[in-house]
């Protein structure tokens, strides 16, 4: 794991190239603690940068790394998988390496396939290659987007400044640092556009793509392209007989392929264990192939009501683990450490999660482990989250009695109630480019589309006016390719919308990376293997949900190392608590408001009234409904960390 920045250029670099780019280089050195490396071509417009963290091949991986003839030069953040096996076969075919890096393999794999190398690309990553000989830059992102990259093109398409986060771009001088007022509404309400970021004019790369940079007549031809895609199969495809133990058995095939190969590093690996049965699984199917105890890392929140580390507790006995417990209370939550988050994440959040997960990054590095497997990911190829529930439900089973349908609804209504407001919208919501997209309106967008409706009012006047005519909501739907939604079960829809927008923007973002590399740890998730998301979309909707049971497939393939309260534990939303169920967690946010929501920062920030922010302030406080008051926490965190964004990268 890494971090990586640069520039190029169809123009010479300045002199100062160097400085330039080490600047660039600090702002993420937390990404990479153990060294720094360069390779500047001034003449040639090319400026690559890499911090390292040392994973694999801890003497020799400094990078960038360069091809035995000097043609190719990598700089990489992230791991390949399998890479050992492409090693000895490249080898066997001629090729040499210089170090025994993982990374190294992508300069074998791209000068033997071309551009075709992704397809034997397996793992997490995010890379700059330069071809000398070609005078071109090559960038791509893994699969599913674990690894963060964004790019920044000059206004005369003569420049592209990339860099593992949108810091390291703000730091050259060329790049302007404003919020981006479209993206700021979208933060309001939670769900930011594929390849937003909350700058002007800085993109993510999308998952699954790469950019192809070439050089002509003084500008640079960005060609991108899309190498793979979450693709399910058309409904009139599948196979009309269902083998239930064929999927069973080849899931948990992929999956324990996937964590043995996450094994593998020149450090220790643990594992990160909440009270779900993704983590659980990876921790019971790690302790398997190791043959020994596993370290295992749970947060435990002060109230039992968002506290699973019980369960998590129940896990690591049965497996001989050696669990941590970090126990965690309002004065952790809030304050400086709340303030650091929003630096690492970029981007605002409506739970205080990715908050206790920093801390638990934390506490992973000081304890001596740089190593995790996650279990992000396995919601989204199994079904497990409520909304995609409720999908099935009502979109999906129209060949069951309305009664039992009801039935199970009422059902998911009644376990979820403790996150309404937040998770799940009390009513049903549509909107015209779903309804065209989709054929229906997916639960998991609605209780944001509730979110929106308190936080436009909030705009500032100056904004409203730029902002009349712009639906986020509509933005949002544009950027779907309903090529990958035509002819599927209404189940992918929804699982392959929200794995486009919420799984990059959010889970993988200030729920995984962001706050890992905070503290130079590197999460490894098992269920993003590209092999394993193979498995998981050929299974039937059927068998993903199986009556009133998510993940259905996943938990008859782990079901000999879960408990049995674990195999038979219906899916809980893993959250920190709000704010408003604690009156220390109060106090703390009212210190966050004092500071960041005063009527001058707000009115430098520029996105929102100073006065409608205090009228919803005053609501906040006055408010005594549950749902609301989970409604209201999500806006105010996304009030508190626009305006701490701006306070960090762009008022001054």
């Amino acid at each position: 794991m890494c971090g990586i920045a640069g520039h190029f250029s169809a123009k010479p670099l300045p002199e100062n190239t160097p400085d330039i780019l080490d600047g660039q280089l600090e702002t993420i050195i937390h990404r990479g603690p153990d060294g720094k490396g360069q390779y500047v071509l001034r003449d040639k417009g090319v400026a690559l940068g890499h911090t390292r963290l040392a994973i694999n091949d801890l003497e020799g991986g400094c990078q960038p790394l360069h091809a035995v003839d000097d043609r190719f030069i990598l700089t990489s953040n992230g791991e390949f998988y399998d890479f050992k096996q492409h090693r000895s076969t490249l080898m066997a075919e001629g090729d040499r390496f210089i170090t025994k890096s993982d990374s190294e393999i992508a300069i074998g794999l791209y000068r033997k396939f071309g551009l075709d190398f992704t397809e034997h690309l397996r793992g997490e990553f995010a890379f700059a290659l330069y071809d000398q000989q070609e005078d071109e830059l090559i960038m791509v992102r893994d699969r599913f987007g674990v690894r963060p990259l964004f790019y920044w093109v000059s206004p005369d398409k003569s420049t592209i400044v990339y860099g593992s986060e949108a810091k390291s771009l703000l730091a050259h001088p060329d790049v302007p640092a404003k919020l981006d007022p479209k993206a700021a509404l979208h933060q309001l309400m939670q769900t930011i556009a594929p390849g937003m970021s909350a700058f002007e004019n800085v993109v993510s790369l999308a998952p699954g793509h790469f950019l192809r940079i070439r050089k002509k007549d003084g500008r640079l031809d960005i060609h991108c392209e899309r190498y793979w895609d979450f693709e399910f199969p058309l409904e009139s495809e599948r196979p009309s007989k269902v083998d239930e133990q064929e999927h069973i058995e080849k899931v948990r095939d992929e999956l324990i392929r996937a964590i043995v190969l996450r094994l593998e590093a020149d450090v220790p690996v643990g594992c990160y264990l909440s009270g779900g049965i993704d983590s659980c699984c990876i921790l019971g199917l790690a302790t398997g192939a190791m043959q020994s105890p596993t370290r295992a890392y749970t947060i435990s929140f002060d109230d039992d009501s968002y506290d699973e580390a019980p369960i998590a507790k129940e896990m690591a006995e049965s497996m001989n683990a050696d669990q941590e417990v970090i126990h965690l209370k309002a004065e952790d939550l809030y304050g400086e450490n709340y303030v650091k988050t929003v630096w690492h994440a970029e981007r605002t959040f409506y739970n205080t999660l990715g908050v206790a997960k920093n801390l638990m990054s934390k506490r992973v590095w000081d304890s001596g482990y740089r190593c995790v497997i996650t279990g992000e990911g396995a919601d989204e190829l199994f079904a497990g989250y409520p909304a995609l529930k409720r999908d099935m439900f009502l979109h999906g089973l129209s060949h069951e009695p309305d009664s039992v349908r009801a039935e199970y609804q009422a059902a998911l209504e009644k376990t979820n109630r403790l996150f309404k407001g937040a998770i799940l919208a009390e009513n049903q919501r549509h909107h015209p480019a779903w309804e065209k997209l989709c054929g229906f309106t997916p639960s998991w967008i609605q209780p944001w589309m509730d979110t929106l409706d308190l936080a436009r009012p909030l705009l500032s006047d100056e904004l409203q006016k730029e902002l009349k005519d712009y639906d986020p909501i509509d933005e949002i739907a544009s950027r779907i390719d309903g090529t990958m939604l035509a002819g599927r079960h209404p189940l992918d829809i929804a699982q392959y919308t929200w794995s486009k927008c919420q799984l990059e923007g959010q889970i993988l973002n200030w729920g995984g990376d962001r706050v890992d590399m905070a503290n130079s740890m590197e999460s490894r998730p098992a269920f993003l293997d590209h092999h394993l998301a193979a498995a998981a979309v050929a299974v039937p909707p059927s068998l993903r949900i199986k009556g009133n049971i998510e993940k259905y497939v996943l938990r008859e393939a782990v079901r000999g190392v879960l408990p049995d309260v674990l195999y038979r534990r219906e899916k809980f939303a893993f959250m920190a608590p709000p704010a408003h169920t604690d009156e220390n967690k109060m106090r703390k946010v009212e210190e966050l408001i004092s500071e960041y929501l005063t009527d001058s920062k707000v009115e430098s920030a520029g996105v929102c009234s100073p006065e409608k922010v205090n009228q919803f302030l005053k609501e906040y406080r006055e408010d005594t409904d549950s749902t609301s008051l989970v409604r209201k926490d999500t806006l105010l965190n996304h009030l508190l960390t626009l305006h701490i964004l701006n306070d960090q990268f762009c008022s001054g």
